[in-house]
């Protein structure tokens, strides 16, 4: 099989050659600096990589490491706006396109909400008056289909699209996490025109783009947290009442300019949530953190394994920057036997590879990956 072939079997539910495998390809699939520097010195080589999240320190991942570890998917993201984009604000500060101000406290490995703009006493006329990102900025468009193509024509792996599609995310870091949960549990008015205005500023910049790549792509990525590590943020009834909606218009969206497969990430205990995915039209669901509450993997690959794709799994928690590389061979082989049976699964962390994580850990982890194959698993 190629890549992508492997890939797309996965989340077709047909059984690849081998378990696939994914680093890097999505915003939330990557590697922090520390890690990544670590990693490229144990090798012994790697160019040292771009910073592609600012916010969570990610790198972009040389070419050279992902085919030693024979990743199967490859990504991109638009490019950069023209007018709007992250303003250096001096001393480790910045402003965002929308408006949010973060800073990196000294010592720390990320940057930390500093202002909410929309926080405090606010009206849905408040809203309606703030400085929106432009959606019809043509930054974004720039040399993004010659990157698809690129990918789709000239490589084997399977194309991954990140879309910028985090409502939850957005909304939450405009209004501050309290008020948003206030405005979600008393259903008002100001959390329904904020959701609406970010989400509109969203679609048709996502529209644009996927109308250009719409048919070069096999995979596009996008996602929110509904879970935490206890519990989902909030009930069903309400998660259908207050945010389904939304979320349903940005896959009407995205399945009106393409058939690349839906890929949603959210971390958390979202046992709960799983059939909501599903019948959302998610195809995949990143990152299955099992550490979480009732996110055991037998129940899960029991009761939706043959309805959605699992993209993930491997604790980061203990696992990953604990234990040691027997341990972590241990659970990839756990892992493919569980997630992995019969196909559906791809082989990530659990969210970004952290700073601790030791060199050693990531290597076992992908070398034992690449070995766990659907055709000789006494091999695996």
């Amino acid at each position: 099989m190629t890549h992508r072939e492997r890939v797309l079997a996965a989340l077709d539910h047909g059984q690849p050659d081998r378990m696939p495998l994914d680093l890097g390809s999505a915003r939330f699939t990557g590697i922090m600096k520390g890690a990544y520097d670590a990693l490229r010195q144990h090798l012994g080589f790697g160019a040292p990589g771009a910073i592609v999240s600012r916010m969570g320190q990610t790198v972009e991942v040389d070419e050279r490491i992902l085919r030693h570890f024979d990743i199967d998917v490859r990504g991109f993201s638009a490019g950069s706006r023209d007018r709007g984009g992250d303003q250096e604000l001096g001393g480790e500060r910045y402003r965002d396109e929308w408006g949010v101000i973060r800073s990196q406290p000294p010592g720390s490995a990320y940057y930390d909400i500093e202002t909410n703009p929309l926080a405090g006493s606010i009206t849905p006329a408040t809203i309606a008056s703030y400085p929106w990102p432009d959606p019809a900025d043509p930054g974004p468009l720039r040399g993004t289909r010659e990157r698809a193509e690129r990918l789709q024509k000239e490589t084997d792996y399977a194309v991954m699209f990140n879309a910028r599609l985090s409502l939850v995310h957005t909304t939450q870091y405009l209004r501050g996490f309290e008020p948003w949960c206030i405005d979600l549990a008393e259903n008002s008015p100001v959390f329904h025109a904020l959701m609406e205005a970010v989400l509109e500023t969203m679609i048709e910049s996502h529209r644009r783009v996927l109308r250009e790549i719409g048919d070069v792509i096999d995979l596009i990525s996008f996602g929110d947290d509904l879970g935490m590590q206890d519990r989902p943020l909030c009930s069903v009834p309400t998660y259908r009442r207050m945010i389904r909606p939304y979320q349903e218009r940005i896959v009407e969206m995205i399945r009106s300019h393409t058939n690349a497969r839906i890929v949603y990430h959210t971390c958390g205990s979202v046992y709960r949530l799983m059939g909501e995915l599903i019948s959302l039209g998610i195809e995949a669901v990143n990152p299955v953190q099992l550490s979480a509450k009732d996110m055991d993997p037998v129940r899960l690959k029991r009761e939706f394994g043959s309805r959605i794709a699992f993209w993930g799994g491997m604790d980061s928690q203990r696992i990953l920057p604990s234990g040691s590389p027997a341990e972590v061979r241990t659970e990839v082989r756990r892992l493919f036997e569980i997630l992995g049976e019969g196909g559906g699964y791809v082989l990530a962390s659990v969210h970004n590879i952290q700073q601790d994580v030791p060199p050693e850990n990531i290597v076992a982890m992908f070398e034992k990956g690449s070995e766990c194959h659907y055709d000789a698993v006494s091999n695996a």
